[in-house]
């Protein structure tokens, strides 16, 4: 049989005990468990900043690269223009004559021109101006 001791049995003092022990236990955790969990999310944040700041950079030096890559190609491209007008330069030097044919056979395609030779000392003839129609 059950003995009472004032309004609860034995197994009422165990549930209350229980229920006491329980409680305390949630009001002491629950502030815990929300700092730890604060304290996790502020490390997941920290960790995705780092690693959109690292994103960053290597998408810096990736543009920086590319420039440097850039540069260097025209600075490539720019020697063999140079190069090729002076070759250019040398050959037409000495050879006004190629360039008095170059100047008659660019004036053909124009219809609207005309040109007047005039000989020269050598018996070339040299064009001398063109007058519009």
């Amino acid at each position: 049989m059950k003995e009472q001791n004032g309004f609860l049995t034995k197994e009422g003092y165990g549930l209350l005990l229980g229920f006491v022990i329980i409680f305390s236990g949630l009001a002491f955790g629950l502030p815990q468990y929300g700092v730890w969990t604060k304290t996790l999310n502020g490390k997941a944040q920290l960790q995705e900043a780092e690693y959109t700041r690292q994103v960053a950079v290597l998408e810096a030096q990736a543009k920086k690269d590319s420039a440097q890559q850039l540069a260097e190609a025209e600075v490539i491209r720019a020697e063999g223009v140079a190069k090729a007008n002076q070759i250019i330069g040398e050959s037409l030097k000495d050879n006004p004559a190629y360039l008095q044919y170059l100047w008659i056979t660019e004036g053909e395609k124009d219809s609207n021109r005309t040109v007047y030779m005039i000989p020269s000392n050598g018996g070339a003839p040299v064009p001398t101006f063109d007058i519009q129609k």
